[in-house]
């Protein structure tokens, strides 16, 4: 008898046969997987046996790029979850429990500092906001509650340096762990954990990925970290999809290629500004000028990361002048890490959400455009970036 459509159709797929591998990775949608019982479920859920369930738990993809990130950063255990702010958040859910203390960087990116002074406080988790380029103020404000210690490598969007060594040292003397955010620099320029740190995190959707169509996070760390990780993401949902993973996978496979690239070209943009008379001040941690370069020569090498911090005389009206003339040829897209050079406006995007009080304390002014210099010829980006500031003026 002729099996009916309507029995056919639900059917599960059957394995395909053969022997053939696929160069380019397949992609795993599938929400759910098969278990031949309820006792290699079980291990399975447990991670007693390796393979997936349920996808919020894991998948071949997110798995696949996770270890990717591993192996770039030289982290024993990792895992991706949906965005940069999810891994953050695991990170802080992890290590951290009602009565304990935080160290927070006070040049975290505004969502970060967001979460470490005020949703942390609702957990009963209390955050010490201080100057991470003071290493001396850093052990200053540790206490015997401190558990954490968090920082930016490079820092948004002033570009301040975090002396890693120094600050995992001085965290270590008092029990506590460091976290970095390596989200501007990417393992490309900075492998924090190399470098004595216990946790790194990096915002995928930025240059690691590259490329403009996902949303993701990675965190990393030593085995002793790890122990709440796993059960915590599951429970809180900080899960990746399968085809953001793929994507992000096929991207990573290129980033050392166009970090190189866009490191360069941003070094010259950054020579080429600060020759400009017109500017009030031009931040960029490969130029001689820059108040962390020796740090920044120390710990990076020969790459300083793709991003250029400089500020108009003109307050807010002079940086929207730019912006609008730069429209047609250099985007003002509040994100970093794109193939193309982008530009963005840390006042009124990526910390809007601080207090003026708080953006002033930073140095972060009207003026402040952030620039992500991408891959493009370095001819074509000092034109149209050089013709935008002549168009707007700066005062």
């Amino acid at each position: 008898m002729t099996p009916k459509p309507d029995d056919i159709c639900p059917r599960p797929d059957r394995p395909v046969d053969g022997v053939s591998r696929p160069l380019a990775s397949p992609i795993c949608p599938s929400s759910v997987y098969r278990c031949e019982s309820p006792e290699e479920a079980a291990a399975l859920l447990a991670g007693a046996t390796p393979g997936f369930v349920y996808s919020r738990d894991g998948h071949p993809n997110a798995a696949q790029l996770a270890d990717r990130c591993a192996e770039l950063h030289g982290a024993e255990r990792a895992t991706v979850t949906g965005s940069g702010m999810a891994a953050l958040a695991l990170a802080m859910l992890s290590q951290l429990q009602s009565g304990d203390h935080v160290i927070a960087s006070s040049s975290l990116y505004g969502r970060s500092l967001r979460l470490f002074t005020l949703e942390a406080v609702r957990l009963g988790v209390t955050t010490s906001v201080v100057d991470s380029c003071d290493v001396a103020a850093v052990a200053a404000n540790i206490t015997d509650e401190t558990r954490l210690v968090v920082v930016e490598t490079i820092s948004n969007p002033l570009l301040r340096v975090a002396d890693i060594p120094a600050l995992a040292e001085v965290a270590h003397r008092r029990g506590a762990r460091l976290l970095v955010d390596n989200s501007f620099a990417s393992p490309t320029v900075c492998r924090p954990l190399e470098l004595g740190a216990d946790l790194v995190m990096e915002s995928i959707t930025k240059i690691i990925n590259g490329h403009s169509d996902v949303m993701l996070g990675w965190l990393g760390g030593r085995s002793e970290t790890w122990s709440r990780v796993a059960d915590l993401q599951s429970t809180w949902g900080f899960f990746a999809s399968p085809w953001d993973c793929w994507l992000a996978s096929r991207g990573i496979s290129t980033l050392h290629l166009r970090a190189e690239r866009a490191s360069a070209n941003a070094l010259r943009v950054a020579e080429v500004l600060s020759g400009r008379s017109d500017l009030a001040a031009v931040s960029y941690p490969g130029l001689r000028s820059h108040l962390d370069h020796a740090l920044a020569q120390r710990q990076f090498g020969s790459q300083f990361g793709n991003v250029v911090t400089f500020t108009l005389p003109g307050g807010t009206e002079a940086a929207r002048r730019l912006i609008a003339a730069a429209a047609e040829t250099i985007p003002f897209c509040p994100s970093l890490g794109e193939l193309c050079t982008t530009l963005s406006h840390p006042e009124s995007t990526s910390h809007r959400t601080l207090a003026a009080d708080a953006r002033a304390a930073q140095g972060i002014t009207g003026g402040m455009i952030r620039l992500s210099v991408g891959i493009e010829s370095v001819e074509e980006i000092v034109k149209n970036l050089g013709g935008a500031i002549d168009a707007a003026g700066t005062r």
